[in-house]
């Protein structure tokens, strides 16, 4: 069975940083991808960054030059550093990992940006 362990969620204020980790444990078959996506309250969960099996990234317009996703192949960890840090990045952070024919969840993590 695949379980992400998701770490590293916390108050912040505005313009600091925080790294998010994500570690993949269980019998893990080929990795297509993965990510992070948040979700604040009220509004749709959203895709912040992922990253392939190749190493290719996409990120969100809005944390583009601000947060950079990650891979640890040897840990099965992905990692999301994430700086400038605004209010509205405020949301809970999950992990997820598309393998070939389905995908898997985090628990989430809080990430709060306030003064």
């Amino acid at each position: 069975q695949v379980q992400l362990v998701e770490s590293g969620g916390a108050l912040v204020q505005p313009g600091g940083s925080l790294r998010l980790s994500c570690a993949a444990t269980g019998r893990i078959p080929s990795i297509i991808r993965i990510g992070w996506y948040r979700q604040a309250p009220g509004k749709q969960r959203e895709l912040v960054a992922n990253i392939t099996s190749g190493g290719s990234t996409n990120y969100a317009d809005s944390v583009k030059g601000r947060f950079t996703i990650s891979r640890d192949n040897a840990k099965n960890t992905v990692y999301l550093q994430m700086n400038s840090l605004k209010p509205e990045d405020t949301a809970v952070y999950y992990c997820k990992l598309v393998l070939l024919y389905t995908y898997y969840w985090g628990q989430g993590t809080q990430v709060t940006v306030s003064s």
